[in-house]
């Protein structure tokens, strides 16, 4: 789980404009740091079932959040693949 002063510190790079929380973007980003803890978790604890399962349920929202950002602006998708680094 990310604190909050992790996710202040995201939110503050990916936001859009000022009072901007919950943009397709800081969304993605967040859920992507998530991830990323929760990889470095199982690697150390890899029958930890509950929480791959929690993992596969935030890749696939992060999956259908990219899908609408897609399909909504492409100049928007394509800087935030290269801002977070995916492999797209």
């Amino acid at each position: 789980m990310l604190n909050q002063q992790e996710k202040e510190k995201i939110i503050l790079k990916y936001k859009l404009h000022k009072l901007d929380t919950g943009s397709p973007e800081v969304q993605i980003a967040l859920i992507s740091e998530e991830i990323k803890q929760l990889f470095l978790h199982l690697k150390e604890h890899p029958k930890d079932l509950h929480s791959k399962r929690g993992m596969l349920k935030m890749v696939s929202k992060k999956r259908k959040l990219l899908k609408y950002l897609q399909d909504k602006d492409e100049k928007r998708y394509n800087s935030i693949v290269k801002k977070i680094e995916l492999k797209k």
